[in-house]
């Protein structure tokens, strides 16, 4: 299994709660490939935290910040494309979504990875504009209903309903 984390390109003062997403995810079964977009702010957290309990850790990222200096055993990719663009490589990537966390970039990950039908989960009660998206799109984002996005302010629940998600069955057209 492939999970995404989005997270806040910024440190956000939820190390606490990163640890226990990350413990958690590190339970699953089969043990999952986490992705990031980087190496910095929450994502560092999420990359450093993975690799400490030895799970395989893919960083893709945007030119801006290809020359990142990274831990050994990171993997990264060098995705030549904008910060938006690399998100789009990262959410496609991935089986599941989780945004720990962020700002508009978590955002749109959250919304890209529903138009693909991705099942997709959002920590809340981070104090991140992230925490809003429960108020706007309770369930599902559209009347299409591609994936239902999970909300919960347990990182350990949210990193269990994640891990026996699964696939999304194909992915969808996004418009």
């Amino acid at each position: 299994m492939k999970i995404a984390v989005a997270a806040h390109s910024e440190d956000s003062g939820l190390d606490e709660k990163t640890v226990q997403l990350v413990d958690e995810l590190a339970k699953c079964s089969p043990i999952p490939t986490i992705y990031v977009g980087g190496y910095w702010g929450l994502m560092r957290r999420v990359v450093d935290e993975a690799l400490k309990r030895r799970l395989t850790v893919v960083a893709i990222l945007p030119i801006e910040r290809e020359d990142v200096e990274v831990p050994e055993g990171l993997i990264t990719v060098k995705s030549g494309c904008e910060y938006r663009c690399r998100s789009v490589a990262l959410v496609r990537s991935a089986d599941v979504l989780i945004a720990l966390g962020g700002a508009a970039g978590t955002m749109i990950e959250v919304l890209m990875a529903y138009a693909m039908g991705k099942p997709t989960f959002v920590l809340t009660g981070t104090g991140l504009a992230t925490d809003k998206l429960p108020l706007a799109f309770p369930d599902y984002v559209d009347d299409r209903r591609s994936a239902r996005v999970t909300y919960s302010g347990d990182p350990r629940a949210l990193a269990r309903a994640a891990c026996s998600a699964g696939s999304a069955q194909k992915i969808l057209e996004i418009g």
